[in-house]
């Protein structure tokens, strides 16, 4: 896939969560579904920032001012997952083998995530439809196709270590993102680990 099919391959698949979250028949299944949102959206908005948004700003007119709306978009994206993220799987802070398990602090707990998930998706097709919209098309005007399958092979390769979890306070443009996106990846993959999630 070139770099712009890439990108909306990762959309697509995105909506199919949101889908996937709503359909859940248990509340470890949704846990599990936001926590892949969780990792998927870190690792999209890491590999964006990183690779195409500054590309963008070189070949794009008003590329400055367009990555600038987009990079304040990536922000509330961050700091909603980093709230999703942040919420205990089970009850009173604790992990619980099947999700949610009665008790009033589940019931809040999962009122709270869906709130979350409402808000996140609503964010993500705002940002969706305004990369779709402009930026891609402008974006797949301004480049030939080697340039475009280019990227592509180094997004996909990049995806293997980039960041999992979302940083709201880490740099989002180079080259303060280049030095911190391979610390947090490294973080995000050692925390996946030890706390047993799914590593992709």
């Amino acid at each position: 896939m070139d770099a712009i099919e890439l990108l909306k391959h990762d959309h697509r698949m995105v909506e199919q969560l949101f889908r996937d979250y709503r359909a859940a028949a248990s509340a470890r299944q949704r846990r599990a579904v936001v926590e892949t949102l969780v990792r998927e959206l870190s690792k999209h908005a890491a590999l964006e920032e990183l690779m195409v948004y500054p590309l963008a700003k070189k070949v794009l007119a008003d590329g400055q001012q367009e990555i600038d709306e987009h990079l304040a978009e990536h922000m509330g994206v961050k700091k909603t997952l980093l709230a999703l993220d942040k919420l205990p799987s089970g009850g009173s802070g604790s992990t619980y083998p099947d999700g949610f398990e009665g008790g009033e602090g589940d019931a809040q707990v999962m009122e709270r995530t869906t709130a979350l998930m409402t808000e996140l998706q609503q964010e993500i097709e705002e940002h969706v439809a305004e990369e779709e919209g402009r930026m891609l098309p402008r974006l797949r005007a301004a480049l030939d196709q080697q340039a475009l399958d280019e990227l592509g092979r180094e997004l996909e390769k990049a995806k293997q270590t980039a960041p999992t979890r979302p940083h709201p306070g880490a740099p989002d443009q180079p080259p303060g993102l280049a030095m911190a996106a391979p610390v947090a990846a490294v973080y995000d993959r050692l925390r996946d680990r030890l706390q047993g999630r799914p590593r992709t």
